[in-house]
């Protein structure tokens, strides 16, 4: 049974941390940012060091009062919210944000959880190195959340997700032990993996403090190419294709319905379609390596153009056209949200599947509902998002919402997918993954949960339901 934080418990908190460690709750403390939850919270706690993470854990876990971590408050599926139940402190990392150390010998950088993605950035990027997650919100969110929730992004395909892209993790467990992992080795072979139960918990088993991120050399130069496809087998058939031509140099290669471009148009973005004529799919193609793989791309799609694999390419002629090709995509997502969507969807398939799926979920689907997909298609990653008809507003359609979803979860499910590819599954998805996920696998994870946590207090509700 877990206990709400009264003031009693948070003076003793500020007496033992200082009140440099407290401060009031604001507005984006305790709402994601879709307005999907709202949250509750006795005091926001932002220690600065381990050991007052560790302090405050121990008092919390003696006192059975719940924690929620907090990171730069951008996921998505309510990781960082609860709304209800006993009152929570939110421990937030924003003092917690030094960069401790970059070794470009050993293409590695340790970092504390509450560094900004952006501050990594330029921190890799002055060392002549990069780190490849590149995410929309990198300008506000924190690398605690980022490896809390597995992050993905544009280039896993290439480089892996936050899973690949962690050598190991400090953290601190529910009761204030510190965990320490942060050497800087490839190969660690001494029993079970600390780093990656941590890695996509989303804070339930204890509260990562810090990192060790993997560097990659920067690539000489980045050639980007916008190319109109028939479809989405077409895709499939390219990707193959420019893999086995290019190899590993393929590092982005995003899958943009038509759906995605007439959104920008219809929200006011002032982002055009770099075609003549939109077409209904299209790929952003972005290799990473030498001069010489211009000549190497224009070779390898004049392949795929006799093929039948594209029907027109654009190649971005300088930085000023590859970055506008990318503020398209990224930008996609914002277009969405001003249109409004009936129901969201962060789903994966096998890459094999992608073209079946897309093919079966919309014949699933009402013929009425305007859908727009896009996403990762390299790693089966897809943004499968549905909307009422034009004219028509989403609210028409909350009734049917939960229907809609577990239609396309039931696809996904069938194709050997996933419901949640990389945002997590927080307490929004938690039902669904009772749905969906294998028993056994269940009850392995409660059994983890409960070693991990055996009072409770870590982010009750999130991932496992309460």
């Amino acid at each position: 049974m877990l206990n709400s934080a009264d003031s009693s418990f948070v003076g003793e908190l500020e007496a033992r941390l200082g009140p440099a460690a407290l401060r009031p709750c604001k507005a984006a403390d305790l709402e994601e940012p879709r307005g999907l939850f709202k949250g509750q919270a006795a005091a926001v706690l932002q220690p600065a060091t381990v050991a007052e993470v560790s302090a405050t854990l121990a008092m919390c876990n003696a006192a059975r009062v719940p924690v929620v971590p907090l990171g730069g408050g951008t996921g998505l599926v309510g990781g960082q919210i609860m709304e209800s139940g006993p009152v929570p402190v939110v421990l937030s990392m924003e003092r917690m944000t030094a960069i401790r150390d970059v070794s470009p010998d050993n293409n590695t950088m340790t970092v504390e959880a509450g560094a900004v993605l952006a501050d990594i950035h330029v921190a890799a990027e002055e060392a002549g190195r990069m780190f490849p997650l590149r995410l929309a919100s990198e300008g506000s969110c924190r690398i605690g959340g980022n490896l809390a929730t597995n992050a993905g992004g544009v280039n896993v395909l290439r480089y892996g997700n936050m899973r690949d892209l962690c050598l190991g993790v400090e953290a601190v467990l529910a009761d204030g032990t510190v965990v320490g992992g942060l050497k800087r080795l490839r190969k660690d072979n001494t029993g079970y993996d600390i780093r990656n139960l941590m890695v996509g918990s989303e804070g339930s088993l204890g509260l990562i403090t810090a990192a060790v991120l993997r560097l990659f050399p920067r690539p000489k130069s980045l050639h980007t190419a916008f190319l109109a496809v028939p479809d989405p087998a077409a895709a499939l058939a390219l990707l193959h294709h420019l893999r086995a031509s290019l190899g590993d140099t393929v590092s982005g290669f995003e899958l943009i319905g038509k759906a995605g471009f007439e959104f920008l148009e219809e929200t006011g973005f002032g982002l055009t379609s770099p075609f003549q004529e939109t077409p209904e799919w299209s790929v952003l193609l972005e290799l990473g390596g030498g001069a010489e793989l211009a000549e190497a791309l224009e070779q390898s799609l004049a392949e795929a153009f006799e093929a039948g694999l594209v029907d027109d390419a654009l190649i971005a002629q300088n930085e000023t056209q590859r970055l506008y090709f990318w503020q398209i995509r990224e930008t996609i997502p914002a277009a969405n949200k001003r249109i409004g969507s009936i129901s969201s969807h962060d789903i994966s398939v096998p890459v094999s599947e992608v073209p079946a799926f897309i093919e079966t979920a919309r014949a699933a689907l009402p013929a009425s509902l305007r859908v727009n997909c896009f996403g990762h298609m390299g790693d089966g990653n897809l943004h499968y998002n549905l909307f009422p008809p034009k004219g028509e507003t989403r609210e028409s359609y909350k009734n049917e919402r939960a229907a809609l979803a577990r239609c396309v979860f039931d696809v996904v499910a069938d194709f050997g997918g996933s419901f949640s590819a990389e945002h997590g599954v927080g307490r929004l998805k938690t039902g669904d993954l009772q749905l969906y996920g294998d028993p056994g696998r269940l009850n392995a994870m409660r059994r983890i949960k409960t070693a991990f946590d055996p009072v409770g207090i870590m982010n009750p509700g999130v991932v496992l339901p309460l």
